[in-house]
């Protein structure tokens, strides 16, 4: 059984979505559940960045944004590795010490210009916790490779599409908790 579960797919397809169906249902069951997800920020029906949000206690910060003044670029936006430190990287680190399940969404381009949180993620995921993550599916970033293309011990990746995304995360549940979820 794997400790660790990633998911990747195109942009879009709808791997946080999966995530939180998995999320959810171990809240449930008495799991302890912490660590980040990234969600878009949309105005005027245009994406304009993402923020980054604690799972564990809510705390929300900007990843990136298109006004974001400093910070590495990645396309239109510019990373606020601040708030991906002080927010992101923190949640990560208090489930690791805390809680059951550790969650990292993303993998991504934007969260690997971050040393800590590389740091981060590796930490994760030698634990004996169960870890549950995204992997952006075109980061070149070693870590990201590393986790996409199997070559780390305990970790499984699923491809999420428009044909699994629906009962994904029944299938996930399963192979986690050896039961019918």
């Amino acid at each position: 059984m794997p400790r660790a579960i990633f998911l990747t797919g195109r942009p879009g397809v709808g791997k946080t979505t999966v995530l939180m169906k998995i999320v959810e249902e171990l809240k449930k069951r008495g799991f302890k559940v912490g660590g980040m997800i990234s969600r878009e920020v949309r105005e005027g029906g245009r994406r304009v960045g993402f923020e980054i949000v604690d799972i564990y206690n809510g705390t929300r910060g900007v990843l990136a944004h298109v006004e974001q003044k400093t910070g590495p670029r990645v396309g239109r936006y510019r990373v606020n590795l601040k708030d991906l430190n002080e927010v992101g990287v923190r949640a990560i680190e208090r489930a690791i010490n805390e809680c059951d399940v550790i969650v990292i969404d993303e993998v991504g381009k934007m969260e690997l210009f971050s040393s800590r949180f590389v740091d981060a993620v590796k930490r994760a995921l030698h634990t004996e916790k169960i870890v549950l993550g995204t992997v952006h599916l075109r980061a070149y970033h070693p870590l990201a490779r590393s986790i996409r293309e199997g070559r780390m011990p305990n970790v499984k990746v699923y491809v999420v599409d428009e044909r699994n995304r629906r009962n994904l995360h029944l299938v996930i549940l399963r192979e986690l908790l050896g039961d019918k979820p």
